[in-house]
């Protein structure tokens, strides 16, 4: 009976025992040992003695037998035929005393190969050897000239770092700063240079630069300020002109709407009220700098020259405000043309007179009153207020620097001739080439150099 209680037919039983016979004896594990030793035994036998010796420079060669030839036709009955000469075979042998699965008796010694080197390839075809091609010269790379047949007696390069100290970090500033931008229908470049005499004493660049754009799209404002120090030794010109620049570009970042929208507009009015104000408030913290320091509001000053210019390309008026020495020129039709306003011959007053002659005032015949400086001179005049607006035309190139720049520009005339010659040409240059035009030296003029250009479309 299976498992599932059916009673399978009598010729299935027949089937299983004949198969599977009950009766029959299991295979099981042989009764002879079987272990790695007996095998090992056993391959030793057959090998060689066991009990000889293994070492590796004791080896017994036991020659094999060469297997059989086939057999000819002369033994199958057939006439021979004659054959080559068969090459003597070598002798088959065989090691024996150490086993191949053995390892080697003493120390382990490196194996070699022989190497056999690479065929000889076809020789290569002989060819006359060429002349080296010379290598075309590269761009060349701006070099700082100078104006004159001997140049300047100071080096053009800088000597010696300016001297600081632990408390001083904050006011060390770099010997070169340079930057450009294009906006609108112009292209700006800009850079501020540290004067050869400065270079040689290892003094700091006293001349500031600051560009900036406040806004985005078509009414944003872009100012570059330019401040310049005052006379060398008094210590305090290269703060004043970082604050002047710092404190004027705050003020201008917190009126561009009004700013940028009056130039657009073209009120010139409104922009040259406005500029004073902000540019009297500048000074006004300077003073105010200067009595925290203890020193006289003269020892505390800059020169300032501003720049606003439009992102708007359908506006092409630049305007310029300032206080101070410096400069500002325009090329046009390869000329350099003065902007820099006239100043009045007196004080803050501007002369009364037009252009014929005409008073542009009626004398009321007032008495004038008496000075309030009995027994003393008069403090002297704070420097005049400066404002320009002007319309650009297409290829036109407005120049803004400080004094180091501006001297030589009026000074020498070879200077001028020059940049107009390397200006009105090929247009714009690049920030290198622009940092170069700037540093051409002219004897006489060592101070620091600080400039910014617009270039029309």
């Amino acid at each position: 009976m299976s498992q599932q209680g059916e009673k399978p037919a009598a010729h299935e039983d027949d089937w299983w025992r004949r198969l599977y016979d009950e009766a029959a004896p299991d295979t099981g594990p042989s009764g002879a040992a079987d272990s790695l030793d007996a095998r090992f035994d056993s391959a030793s036998d057959t090998v060689g003695d066991t009990g000889a010796a293994r070492a590796d420079d004791a080896v017994t060669v036991v020659p094999l037998p060469q297997p059989r030839a086939p057999e000819t036709e002369a033994e199958a009955g057939g006439p021979p035929e004659p054959q080559a000469p068969e090459p003597e075979p070598h002798p088959r042998t065989a090691t024996a005393g150490r086993a191949p699965w053995e390892a080697p008796a003493g120390p382990s010694r490196p194996q070699t190969f022989a190497v056999r080197p690479p065929p000889p390839g076809p020789p290569a075809a002989e060819s006359s050897p060429e002349p080296p091609q010379a290598q075309a010269p590269g761009p060349a790379r701006p070099a700082v000239g100078h104006i004159g047949d001997r140049p300047p007696t100071y080096d053009s390069e800088p000597a010696a770092l300016p001297a600081s100290g632990p408390d001083d970090l904050d006011d060390l500033v770099p010997d070169t700063v340079v930057d450009g931008a294009r906006h609108g229908a112009y292209t700006l470049r800009a850079a501020s240079v540290r004067g050869d005499s400065a270079r040689f004493r290892g003094e700091p660049r006293r001349d500031a630069l600051l560009t900036a754009r406040f806004g985005d799209g078509d009414s944003a404002l872009v100012l570059v300020a330019v401040a310049g120090g005052g006379p060398r030794g008094t210590g305090q010109s290269r703060p004043a002109a970082a604050d002047a620049c710092r404190w004027i570009g705050g003020a201008v970042a917190r009126s561009h709407a009004r700013l940028s929208d009056d130039i657009r507009a073209g009120r010139r009015g409104d922009l040259k009220s406005g500029l004073h104000r902000l540019t009297d408030r500048t000074y006004g913290k300077l003073r105010a700098r200067a009595a925290e320091l203890g020193l006289e509001p003269s020892a505390y000053t800059a020169g300032l020259r501003c720049l606003l210019l439009s992102a708007d390309p359908e506006c092409r008026i630049r305007v310029f405000f300032g206080i101070g020495p410096g400069g500002l020129f325009r090329l046009r039709d390869g000329a350099w043309q003065d902007l820099d306003p006239v100043l009045p011959a007196t004080g803050n007053a501007a002369s009364e007179e037009g252009p014929g002659g005409d008073r542009l005032t009626m004398d009321l015949h007032i008495t004038t009153p008496p000075s309030p400086y009995a027994g003393n001179p008069p403090p002297s005049p704070a420097e005049p207020f400066r404002f320009r607006a002007s319309v650009a035309r297409p290829g036109d190139t407005l120049l803004l620097c400080g004094n180091g720049l501006a001297e030589p520009m009026r000074g020498e005339p070879a200077l001028a001739r020059e940049l107009a010659r390397r200006w009105a040409a090929d247009g714009p240059p690049g920030l290198p080439a622009y940092l170069a035009d700037t540093q051409l030296r002219t004897k006489g003029y060592a101070d620091d150099r600080t400039s910014a250009a617009v270039w029309e479309a």
